[in-house]
């Protein structure tokens, strides 16, 4: 691997994952709702693939298949988390944290720390791309072909997790209630599930390449951000301010990541 092109590319995805999180923390700044981050990072991938995929010289079709799935996830990521996002007031979880921050001061100095951080985590999380696209070994390998199918599932769990969510919050009947149908039956949270997977399909795509190990260290990272930081956490916990005991009964009964069968009321957890 040309290690020069990779800590290379690794600075110009940095510059540019710093300029979009610096410019939608001015519009967090403006509208007054920091929850565009949400945006940004996923709309980052999208922005790095196509850039990487561009200025590296591997194999053409495994750069351009790992930069599509890398757009594709991204971009559908973003327009979901746009049509929630936009519009609306900001999210619960970062009132919550402009309520803690603010009284420490330096609130609006935190918050661009805080955007910078989510781009450098971009810059991190896509290095199975970047290792893949700086490989210029023909053909591919077995594992590139496991990663695919390992990244469609994950796809197309989050995507109808995702739709089952939607429509549970369309009905107005279902106002103040739990979505506890379909994959929600399962998991409280499928759709946080299923995007890990689609990291282990990265991560296994990447292993063909030299340094490929190298990858196994973002679907590591992912699993704590969505289990223990801005996943089920943080989400746990605005359900419970939000619905209270019916949700304290959702998760007496489901299981909070993986997929399993329910629980009786008091069962073992």
């Amino acid at each position: 691997m040309d290690l020069a092109a990779f800590f290379t590319l690794l600075a110009v995805g940095l510059v540019v994952v710093a300029i979009i999180m610096t410019t939608l923390w001015l519009l967090g700044l403006r509208f007054r709702n920091f929850s565009y981050v949400d945006i940004g990072w996923s709309a980052n991938f999208a922005v790095l693939a196509i850039l990487y995929a561009s200025l590296t010289e591997g194999w053409l079709p495994r750069r351009w298949l790992i930069a599509a799935m890398f757009t594709f996830w991204g971009a559908r990521l973003a327009a979901h988390l746009a049509t929630r996002i936009l519009g609306e007031p900001e999210e619960g979880r970062y009132v919550r944290l402009r309520e803690e921050w603010g009284q420490k001061g330096n609130l609006n100095a935190k918050f661009l720390a805080f955007f910078l951080f989510q781009g450098g985590l971009n810059v991190f999380l896509i290095l199975p791309l970047l290792l893949a696209c700086l490989n210029p070994a023909p053909g591919f390998h077995a594992l590139e072909i496991a990663g695919v199918v390992v990244w469609v599932l994950g796809l197309a769990g989050e995507s109808l997790a995702d739709r089952q969510l939607a429509a549970f919050k369309r009905n107005p009947e279902n106002r103040g209630k739990v979505c506890n149908t379909g994959l929600w039956r399962y998991s409280r949270h499928p759709n946080y599930f299923f995007e890990w997977t689609i990291w282990i399909g990265y991560a296994l795509f990447a292993l063909a390449s030299p340094f490929g190990w190298i990858a196994l260290a973002t679907p590591l990272l992912m699993l704590h951000f969505l289990v223990n930081v801005t996943g089920v956490k943080a989400t746990e916990e605005q359900a419970l301010r939000s619905r209270g005991d019916a949700y304290r009964a959702y998760q007496a009964t489901t299981s909070a990541f993986i997929p399993l069968p329910p629980r009786k009321p008091g069962a073992m957890r």
